[in-house]
């Protein structure tokens, strides 16, 4: 009785463990956001082969779990997939997972 409360547990864990995994696995990306490097130092401007461009008002970065994260709170260089609106300004954002960042970018 108990071994196959286990069992069923560990059948349990296994099913949906293997879901949880591929939930994350890729995402799908809008066919205009690009593939880069792109270094942010907590302001409202970011860096792409050392030139500078401003954050719109309204961007939006995304962790490589898909949560938004305030400009303020990220540092560092990160490959992303990057947006630019309009303006020439930086307008979404998503901050690549490494089996993200290995995938090429589609054929236009």
């Amino acid at each position: 009785m108990r071994t196959s409360r286990f069992l069923a547990l560990g059948l349990i864990l296994s099913v949906f463990g293997g879901q949880l995994g591929c939930a994350y696995a890729l995402r799908p990306f809008p066919a205009t956001a690009k593939k880069m490097e792109m270094s942010f130092a907590g302001g409202d401007s970011v860096a792409v082969d050392d030139t500078a461009y401003r954050l719109s008002p309204g961007a939006q970065i995304r962790d490589s779990r898909n949560f938004i994260v305030l400009p303020s709170h990220i540092h560092g260089e990160y490959k992303v997939r990057a947006v630019m609106d309009n303006n020439g300004q930086v307008h979404r954002v998503w901050l690549l997972t490494p089996e993200e960042a290995a995938v090429a970018d589609p054929k236009q």
